[in-house]
């Protein structure tokens, strides 16, 4: 299996992982390891990281497929399994030479992100990967309906779904105020992810603490918006309303997912792969318990109204988020009929529904 993520944070990868190790495959996971990247954690699959010489750009993908490729050329395995479009040409030209089943799992509409939408020749670059190799495949995998209907249109290509969906978690042993550090009067507000960057609401959610009384919001993990954010919280004199918390192994965010009032998700539509996304921390707010405030994500959206599980923003600004947040922290009633929602979601919208299809999937294309 193939990776360009840290394997230690990717909790997705290693459900993945976890579920062919059930279907008796011996899992051998290949991903690099950043300068920053934490400690490995204990596995009951093979990891290897790759140290390369650069993080970022072109020469980062290019080094890290040419790892790739020779790390597949001459390991031995019967299949190959490549998560997303930046691993997926090694991948690719290893299965040809060695002949070997390849199974693709997109992760996101690569092709659309920001990073690429504003620089053409280069998104230019990784279609032209995709519409060579997507045709050629028997099936892929993504992660929600929306996407999933794009590639079939344009590559008729069997498609099958697969969502960033955890665990169902028995029992949470959510921390305490005392823990936190918070006052009893204190609500709580939560942005947790691996992946909190740029364009995705948080610094806007920073900037509406100024107008949010008896609140703190944390935010938990790691991005390119931490340094930019951090900025924010000392211009407009907010450390008393505002945390950070680096990345913590996913047992521990959940206890602080499961503490918080409420669970902020405010991607915005600024590429199609945002317009269609549906962040993992919707379903681990669902799976804490944790009512969400949401931006209006068409695949958001249908769960929210689904389970009628959290509010749907107008508008991700500072201002329509002070105005959400003070209205539902200040209607105890209306928060804990969500929160009593989140838990009915939760008993269906978890990992185990959703690894039967990824058995299935590979049942087909490689037994």
């Amino acid at each position: 299996m193939t990776v360009s993520s840290d394997l230690a944070t990717d909790n997705r990868v290693h459900r993945s992982c976890t579920a062919l190790s059930e279907l008796g495959f011996e899992v051998h996971l290949i991903g690099r390891q950043k300068r920053n990247s934490p400690v490995m954690p204990p596995r009951g699959y093979q990891t290897k990281r790759i140290k390369l010489a650069f993080e970022k750009g072109p020469l980062f993908y290019m080094a890290l497929n040419i790892r790739l490729f020779i790390c597949l050329l001459f390991d031995r395995y019967h299949f190959i399994y490549a998560n997303d479009l930046d691993t997926l040409p090694a991948a690719f030209l290893a299965s040809k030479i060695r002949r070997k089943p390849l199974l693709y799992d997109s992760h996101e509409l690569f092709t659309e992100v920001p990073e690429l939408v504003d620089r053409p020749l280069i998104q230019k670059f990784w279609k032209s990967i995709e519409k060579r190799i997507l045709p050629q495949l028997k099936e892929m995998i993504t992660v929600n309906e929306s996407i999933a209907k794009i590639f079939k249109a344009q590559y008729k290509i069997n498609t099958s779904v697969v969502r960033n969906v955890p665990q169902q978690l028995e029992s949470l042993n959510a921390l305490s105020r005392i823990e936190l550090g918070l006052e009893a009067h204190q609500k709580m507000l939560i942005i947790q992810g691996s992946g909190l960057n740029v364009q995705r609401g948080i610094e806007e959610a920073v900037l509406a603490m100024a107008q949010i009384d008896n609140a703190i919001l944390y935010l938990i993990g790691d991005g390119d918006v931490i340094p930019e954010v951090k900025k924010l919280v000392e211009q407009h004199a907010l450390q008393n309303k505002v945390r950070f918390v680096p990345r913590l192994p996913y047992h521990e965010l959940m206890r602080y997912t499961a503490a918080a009032d409420l669970g902020l998700a405010l991607d915005k539509p600024l590429s199609l792969n945002y317009e269609l996304a549906l962040p993992n921390k919707v379903f681990d707010y669902i799976q804490a318990g944790t009512p969400i405030l949401t931006s209006p994500l068409i695949e958001i959206q249908n769960i929210i109204e689904q389970y009628d599980c959290g509010e749907i923003l107008e508008l991700v600004n500072p201002a329509c988020i002070a105005k959400s947040v003070m209205e539902l922290i200040n209607n105890p009633v209306r928060l804990a009929q969500l929160k009593k929602n989140c838990l009915v979601a939760a008993q269906q919208e978890h990992w185990e529904k959703d690894q039967e299809i990824l058995a299935q999937v590979v049942r087909r294309v490689f037994i």
